[in-house]
């Protein structure tokens, strides 16, 4: 006959296994598999917050009055996460953001556009420069926004 005892020790070990498991931790002691699960946990409540952020921050752009697009960059390990929202989708401003991603030496990656109603481009973009020049996020940020304006100038 087994004991209670044994049963809620197997049902904990199983348990930390599951957690160690869960949180990709590789630690064996179970102080250790805690304080990874701990760490854990912060990193997802901060990409919580930082989704959070960025639907409130599209949201109050689509309920501003301003008629700019707005462009922001964000550096990644090896390249930028580049936004691009506009409250008016204009033939031909997708192509002019792709080919300032060309002038940048940046090669897309990953992108998710739509173009329905509105345009928004969420794109990853990474560096194809082999000379060494070095490019940071708000030089991106620049270039596409002053692209978009000049685009927008001739196209009125």
């Amino acid at each position: 006959m087994v004991s209670r005892e044994h049963k809620r020790g197997s049902s904990l070990r199983e348990k930390f296994h599951l957690l160690r498991s869960i949180t990709d931790s590789h630690a064996e002691s179970e102080t250790s598999i805690i304080v990874d699960a701990s760490k854990y946990i912060k990193k997802l409540k901060q990409k919580v917050e930082k989704i959070n952020n960025a639907t409130t921050s599209e949201q109050s752009f689509r309920e501003s009055s301003d008629p700019n697009p707005m462009v922001t960059v964000e550096t990644l390990e090896k390249g930028f996460m580049i936004k691009v929202l506009s409250r008016k989708n204009e033939a031909g401003m997708l192509v002019c953001v792709l080919e300032t991603f060309e002038d940048l030496g940046l090669d897309v990656v990953e992108a998710r556009v739509s173009c329905t109603d509105t345009f928004s481009l969420h794109a990853i973009g990474s560096s194809n420069n082999d000379d060494g020049d070095c490019i940071d996020a708000e030089a991106v940020k620049q270039a596409v926004a002053e692209a978009i304006r000049t685009w927008s100038d001739s196209h009125a």
